[in-house]
């Protein structure tokens, strides 16, 4: 063989080496990307990732498909999406329980919360709501807390599990307060929202996914576990404003995948997700249900991901619940 014509074989033999990953890798996403959702349809968790997945799936060129599979406070589906292949098409709308405060309140995950999981994109964040049914006696913050305090544990409330956002925001409550009321835990969101307009629990420390109850009148809203207003309900006064300092709750959702995912494809769905996060029909929806819109990198993200998982360390020692 020549030599010109041995080096022309030995150059198109190493291109084809090295270009047919980079050629993969432009090439991603083609086919529909799957998106696990841990909790059932109709929770914070849920709405999020169904107001996400539309702009998103337009941005990257492919569907993205909602996998609703609820269960042990978020677990299961999360677990699903860790063991995953981390191809970019297997995602994970991750959120505040299953990825910060179930490492407190179980004695085992099935999971590691920062080994198993690429952060790629925070979302939003709801903040957290004091809301009672629409025909109940309480029309302010005084009102609960003077019943609760002559009646210990005669008031329920309702969350959407045991260790969930609304259960530990109750805790909260009850400690700054310094009253008792008794948790009545649910498998999700809806299920708890819907027996509060039916009265079967006297309050909830719900996410924003309760605002659409109360702009229709289902529901009562009596504060904002926030430093400020929220503007989808201006009308509303925060905690701080009704003497009951300090008291801050919200539940947040961000987007992950398996360990492992390649870096350029983490790039790329954090630089559409910001994109989407910034659009204006994003943000119009956004702001209709009350989120403070995300955004950032995945460092920051897993940052955030770290604090909240020290952060809620104390909050569920002094709740005293446990998950067998």
């Amino acid at each position: 063989m020549k030599k010109n014509q041995w080096q022309r074989r030995s150059f198109l033999g190493l291109c084809g080496a090295m270009c047919a990953p980079m050629a993969l890798a432009q090439a991603y996403p083609n086919q529909p990307i799957r998106l696990m959702v841990p909790w059932p349809p109709g929770g914070g968790v849920d709405t999020t990732a169904r107001m996400l997945v539309e702009p998103l799936g337009r941005k990257l060129g492919q569907p993205m498909v909602i996998d609703n599979r609820a269960g042990a406070g978020g677990n299961i589906g999360t677990e699903m999406a860790a063991r995953a292949k981390p191809d970019g098409y297997n995602l994970l709308m991750g959120s505040i329980s299953p990825n910060a405060i179930n490492v407190h309140l179980y004695p085992k995950l099935p999971f590691d919360l920062i080994k198993d999981f690429t952060p790629i994109a925070f979302v939003s964040a709801l903040p957290i709501f004091l809301v009672v049914p629409a025909n109940s006696p309480f029309h302010s913050v005084s009102d609960v807390l003077a019943y609760a305090q002559r009646n210990p544990n005669k008031l329920t409330y309702g969350s959407g599990g045991v260790g969930s956002s609304q259960h530990l925001a109750g805790v909260q409550f009850m400690g700054i307060t310094k009253t008792e009321l008794l948790h009545v835990p649910y498998k999700g969101t809806a299920p708890a929202e819907a027996d509060l307009m039916a009265g079967h629990v006297s309050l909830m420390l719900d996410t924003a996914t309760c605002i659409p109850f109360v702009k229709s009148g289902k529901l009562r809203a009596l504060a904002v576990a926030s430093s400020k207003r929220n503007p989808a309900l201006p009308n509303v006064p925060t905690f701080d404003e009704q003497g009951v300092p300090n008291l801050y709750a919200s539940s947040w959702y961000g987007l992950m995948g398996p360990a492992g995912m390649p870096a350029a494809l983490v790039q790329q769905l954090n630089s559409a997700t910001n994109e989407v996060l910034r659009s204006p029909e994003l943000l119009t929806r956004m702001n209709e249900l009350g989120a403070e819109v995300g955004g950032g990198s995945p460092e920051e993200f897993a940052q955030f991901i770290q604090s909240e998982i020290h952060r809620y360390a104390d909050i569920v020692k002094k709740s005293g619940a446990r998950m067998e």
